[in-house]
This record gives structure tokens, C-alpha cells and sequence, in this order.
């Protein structure tokens, strides 16, 4: 009897035992399933993280290739030298393509020459500037030679005081005649233009919804003023002070009162004395409006011809 009852109670240990076995086994199996599901969210949430800043990288590459296409084709109308920069675009152009393996993307590297690009960018609108100002003295230097030409047919041909005297008459005349034939800008208006192109009035604008500015006018009519091609040049001053331009993208310099003066847009129109309408359409590609107002003053042939304003708010 005894041992019989030893058999049962040692099968019923080895049943316990298989018992502890199995649920041993289940619980490792069911840490080890957490484990790698665990595992699995910590990856997916980086590849996403890593996904979004390779698209971010992207963005800007593009639109520094943008401004660099457009900075090369400047430099070279303005005869200056573009070979470093086409190297340039090439190995920029090679970042892009390896921004395709997401694995291999070295976010603190890109930052790196992302960082290196934007101040080539900057050093390349220095030589633009400087380009343009080597330009401006060549052609100063040839109006003068010619000036001082005509000055000396002039000395020839001046035989007495009384000619001498018709042409300060003559030079004063013309002088009223030029000051009276100057075109003048009225119903200055400024609207605002969304990312969408939708148009706003009234002067006063919310900086997120302004991309771009509009300004709008018309010229009065001047029976003394050449029916000729003539060219148009806006300056937009920010809440500062400060002329709101970009070289690469159409602004430059010209001259008012004998000084050079930097100004935001310019177009050449066809003055038809028919009180005809000019608009303008400028936008900031890298940057919005600063709150405040923002005054606009309007230019052609050597006078200030109008002002507008419009504010941001």
C-alpha cells in the first residue's frame, strides 16, 4: 500500500512539475513576443523620424538649386565666371540623388552642406553686386568719354557769347520742359496675393495669409511726356527702413538725384498717354513680410512719380 501510494504521489509531482515546465515556457514565449513587438515600434518610429528629415533635406536642396540655376545665369550675363559654380551644382546634384537610401542618410552631415550651400549662395550675391557695379562704371566711363566729346564739338562750335548764352537758355528750357513731361503714378493701390493667388484689398493684411503683394497703378496723362519705351522701378521699404530685394531674383540698382539707390522691382512698358494701368507682382521666395507698415514708392526716368503703403499685421 505504501508504494502505491509513493507511485502516485511521484506521477503526481512529474505532472506538477511538466505544469511549472510549460508555463515557464509559455510565459518566455510571451516575453519574448513583447520583446520583439516592442522592437518593431521603436523602428518604425525611427524610420519614420529619419523619412521626414531626408524629405526636409530634399526641400531645401531643391530650392538652392533653384537659386543657384538663377545665380549662374546672372554671373554669366554679367560676364563674370561660372565655372566653380557648375562643379558646384553637380556635386549638389549628387546629394539629392543619394538622399534616396533613407539608411544611409547622415541627417548632422546634410545639415553640414545644407549650411555650406546657403553661404556660397550669400558670397555669390556679393559678386553679383560687385559685377553689376564693374558693369555700371564701364558704361559711366563711356558716357563720359562721350559727354566730354560732345563738350569739345560744343567748345568748337561756340563762336560768341550770344551762343554760349542760347544754350544756358536752351539747357534751362529743356530742364523745365523734362521736369514737366515727367510721369506721375496716381491710384497707388496695394493688394495681397495668397499661396493659391487669391487676391485681397483694402492695405491692411494678416502676415499668413500674404505670399505676395500686388501694387497697382495708373499714369496720368502728359501731352509733354514721349509716347516711348519707358522703364518703371519700385522700392517697398519694410516697417524699418530697409529695401526689401534680392539680386538673383530681379532687383538692382539705379540712379536718383546722381546716386546710386537699390530698388525691389523693375519693368519696361510702353507709355501710351492713355492713362494706362502698371501692376507689379513681388513676392519674398525664402522669407514672409515683417509686421508693420511697408511704404512703396514708384520711379521712372530720374523722379519719384508716387507712393503707396499697406501694413501687416
Amino acid at each position: 500500500m505504501e508504494a502505491r501510494s509513493e507511485k502516485r504521489n511521484n506521477g503526481r509531482n512529474y505532472l506538477i512539475a511538466a505544469l511549472l515546465v510549460l508555463v515557464a515556457l509559455n510565459v518566455l514565449q510571451l516575453y519574448f513576443w513583447y520583446q520583439e513587438r516592442e522592437m518593431g515600434k521603436t523602428k518604425d518610429v525611427t524610420i519614420a523620424a529619419k523619412t521626414e528629415e531626408v524629405l526636409a533635406t530634399k526641400t531645401k536642396l531643391d530650392s538652392i538649386s533653384a537659386q543657384l540655376d538663377l545665380k549662374i545665369t546672372e554671373i554669366q550675363r554679367l560676364g563674370g565666371n561660372v565655372d566653380s559654380l557648375l562643379r558646384v551644382k553637380d556635386q549638389l546634384e549628387a546629394d539629392k540623388r543619394n538622399l534616396r537610401n533613407v539608411n544611409n542618410f547622415d541627417n548632422k552631415k546634410y545639415a553640414q552642406r545644407v549650411s555650406q550651400y546657403e553661404s556660397l549662395l550669400a558670397q555669390k550675391d556679393q559678386e553679383i553686386a560687385r559685377l553689376r557695379e564693374e558693369n555700371g562704371a564701364l558704361a559711366a566711363q563711356n558716357r563720359t568719354l562721350s559727354e566730354e566729346n560732345e563738350g569739345l564739338r560744343g567748345e568748337r562750335a561756340a563762336l560768341s557769347d550770344s551762343v554760349s548764352t542760347y544754350s544756358v537758355r536752351n539747357r534751362e528750357l529743356e530742364q523745365k520742359v523734362t521736369i514737366a513731361s515727367a510721369l506721375r503714378a496716381e491710384n497707388i493701390t496695394v493688394n495681397s496675393l495668397n499661396t493659391r493667388g487669391k487676391e485681397r484689398d483694402g492695405g491692411s493684411y494678416r502676415a499668413r495669409q500674404l505670399d505676395k503683394i500686388k501694387v497697382s497703378f495708373r499714369l496720368a496723362e502728359n501731352s509733354l511726356a514721349q509716347q516711348n519705351e519707358k522703364t518703371i522701378y519700385i522700392r517697398v521699404l519694410d516697417p524699418s527702413g530697409a529695401i526689401l530685394s534680392d539680386m538673383a531674383t530681379g532687383s538692382g540698382e539705379f540712379t536718383y538725384n546722381g546716386r546710386g539707390m537699390i530698388y525691389t522691382a523693375a519693368q519696361s512698358i510702353q507709355f501710351t498717354n492713355s492713362r494706362q494701368q502698371v501692376d507689379f507682382v513681388y513676392g519674398r521666395p525664402n522669407s514672409r513680410f515683417n509686421e508693420g507698415r511697408h511704404v512703396v514708392e514708384v520711379y521712372a526716368e530720374g523722379f519719384k512719380i508716387g507712393e503707396g503703403e499697406f501694413t501687416v499685421k
